[in-house]
């Protein structure tokens, strides 16, 4: 990853700052603690896509439950979509300004009802993996005996690697799964 700061301006900066920084780009789930956290995750650029986020994605905020988290991932899933933050503390029946200081890292981008409905590769069955473009009939076979013997998968990468896909195929399969 690259350094969004020259090397003189870092040797500048507050050692706690830089400890966040460090914690923050070595750790992806890393979960945010306070609202120093939060701004050095946005100023490195880091968002949380509101519509499209995990439970996981949630728990990286302070002050979120999994309850919480998973009443909004449930939510995204059945078509609701939010457009500002006002929508999130009223989903969860929670005061805005808890809610207010964690907009700098999320981004409210907007999803048509074309979206395609998202397959579990962990969950689904050969006769609705076939519905995914790309996935014939052998691949589907593969897909559910893979994970049959070794186990679910853990993300896409763990997907591709299992089943010995082409960065090509997990391009087009990528906007269709989700684990």
């Amino acid at each position: 990853m690259q350094n969004w700061l020259p090397s003189n301006r870092l040797r500048q900066l507050n050692p706690q700052f830089l400890a966040i920084r460090t914690r923050l780009l070595n750790d992806p789930y890393y979960r945010l603690e306070s609202m120093a956290e939060i701004t050095v995750a946005a100023k490195l650029g880091i968002q949380i896509d509101v519509n499209q986020a995990s439970v996981d994605d949630w728990l990286r905020l302070p002050g979120l439950s999994i309850h919480q988290a998973r009443s909004l991932v449930e939510l995204c899933r059945s078509g609701v979509q939010f457009y500002c933050v006002e929508d999130i503390a009223a989903a969860l029946n929670m005061p805005l300004g808890r809610l207010k200081p964690l907009e700098p890292i999320l981004k409210f981008c907007y999803y048509n009802e074309s979206t395609p409905e998202l397959i579990n590769p962990n969950t689904a069955t050969v006769e609705k993996l076939i519905q995914i473009p790309s996935i014939d009939l052998a691949l589907a076979k593969t897909v559910v005996q893979n994970r049959i013997s070794a186990g679910p998968y853990r993300n896409l990468v763990d997907f591709q690697k299992r089943l010995s896909l082409s960065g090509h195929l997990i391009t087009q399969l990528m906007h269709y799964l989700r684990f």
